[in-house]
């Protein structure tokens, strides 16, 4: 694409080359304005009318979006013009927009984006099941999904995710309270085979049931975190222990029905908990006592 003729304002020495004289497609798209953040981008575009067609350009081939990196507040006619143009975008974070971003907001954006690979939505609280609908729906390569603290995240807003997104390998669904065990079983069963990652952290709903499906069926699972899942107990570990090959991590504070024994098991395994061993817990509150310190040996 040629720049577009604007007046210079000013005479231009000769032999001067302006920045705005330099190939777009060629140099500046990828070589100049993809180290720029989006923050300053903003600024650009408000320099003159052909900046702000050069910065335009730039933003309908963006390929990640990170609201973050434009300031910790952004409002909605910002996102709405930094996304009008992008179709082809592969990951989408938009936590900054959690006080007003609606189903009209985000919908748009994802039927445009066919190609969405990951998505982050945590703590996006007036949205509904037609936002996560419409992305399941639109986006059939999603493989990263984080849906924390969005309180309506509920069972049949799960199934259609588990329904239609043969890819899926990352899920958050840190403190979707509605959720209950036949919905991460159903997860389980349909999606099991490739999830590699999920949080279900601060559930009080989810149990043993849902744990022993998840280990039966997500023979690739890496990271569980059950965090705060006050229903979930030994029972449930002890499956995690004997059908998950790959886990590399587990967390499990605050579940106060899971005991060492169960745990054992998976520590021998190299698996990292977050929670420590009876004995070193008890080394170490000796350590902070005065006195006992020099005669502990945490290497027991």
């Amino acid at each position: 694409m040629e720049p577009p003729m604007e007046p210079s304002g000013g005479e231009q020495e000769p032999g001067a080359v302006r920045l705005l004289d330099l190939p777009w497609e060629d140099v500046l798209l990828p070589h100049v304005l993809n180290r720029v953040p989006l923050r300053q981008l903003l600024r650009l575009q408000r320099v003159s009318r052909a900046f702000r067609a050069l910065v335009q350009l730039h933003l309908a081939g963006l390929r990640r979006f990170d609201a973050a990196q434009v300031g910790p507040q952004i409002p909605r006619a910002a996102l709405t013009r930094l996304l009008r143009d992008a179709e082809g975008l592969q990951e989408l974070a938009l936590a900054p927009c959690h006080e007003w971003l609606s189903d009209e907001d985000l919908v748009p954006v994802l039927s445009r984006n066919p190609q969405l690979r990951s998505v982050a939505l945590a703590g996006c609280g007036q949205l509904s099941r037609r936002a996560l609908g419409a992305l399941a729906e639109g986006c059939p390569r999603l493989q990263r999904l984080s849906l924390a603290h969005c309180d309506w995240v509920d069972g049949l807003a799960l199934r259609g995710l588990a329904d239609r997104c043969p890819v899926l390998e990352e899920l958050d669904l840190t403190a979707c309270r509605q959720l209950k065990d036949e919905a991460i079983v159903y997860l389980a069963q349909r999606r099991g085979a490739g999830l590699r990652s999920l949080s279900l952290a601060v559930n009080a709903n989810v149990g043993d049931a849902a744990v022993q499906e998840l280990a039966r069926n997500c023979p690739q699972l890496e990271h569980l975190d059950l965090t705060g899942c006050l229903r979930v107990g030994s029972d449930g570990v002890r499956t995690l222990a004997e059908y998950c090959p790959a886990l590399r991590s587990l967390r499990v504070r605050h579940c106060h029905h899971v005991a060492e024994p169960s745990l054992s098991r998976l520590r021998k395994r190299g698996v990292d908990i977050d929670v420590e061993p009876p004995l070193h817990q008890a080394l170490v509150l000796l350590q902070d006592m005065a006195g006992f310190a020099p005669f502990v040996n945490l290497q027991v």
